[in-house]
């Protein structure tokens, strides 16, 4: 299934990992939210965490089609998520984010954070006001 990804922490535009992955390899980045999405602080990078009436900003990215496969190989290994990992700190999901710019729904691939991951932010964790990361550092 090819999609846009929703980034919402380190892959965002002026942050640390959007110009070693991202720069040159997409079509389109446009504002977007994920609804019923908390998000969560973590060690230096954010978790969004699936649970009703929240929302957390980020950007929908569209790849450009050649470099898709090969980007999507690299996103995987970045969030360290293997389809069906035991120990996956992040599940890679479709979901669908609300485009800023006129309210569209979009299906996008999400790393959100893995059950037992979202188990643990729910009980001890603490969430980022308003679902907006940037600024945010633990």
């Amino acid at each position: 299934m090819i999609l846009p990804f929703f980034v919402y922490g380190t892959l965002r535009p002026g942050e640390r990992n959007h110009d070693l992955f991202l720069r040159g390899r997409t079509l389109r980045e446009e504002p977007g939210r994920l609804r019923d999405a908390t998000l969560y602080e973590g060690p230096g990078y954010p978790y969004a965490v699936e649970e009703p009436g929240g929302a957390v900003s980020g950007e929908l990215v569209t790849a450009l089609p050649e470099a898709y496969p090969g980007l999507l190989a690299e996103l995987d290994r970045l969030e360290e998520y293997v389809p069906g990992g035991p120990r996956n700190l992040y599940e890679r999901v479709a979901r669908e984010v609300l485009r800023d710019a006129d309210g569209t729904a979009v299906r996008a691939w999400v790393y959100v954070a893995a059950p037992a991951v979202a188990a643990r932010l729910r009980a001890r964790g603490k969430p980022v006001e308003g679902g907006e990361w940037r600024g945010v550092r633990s």
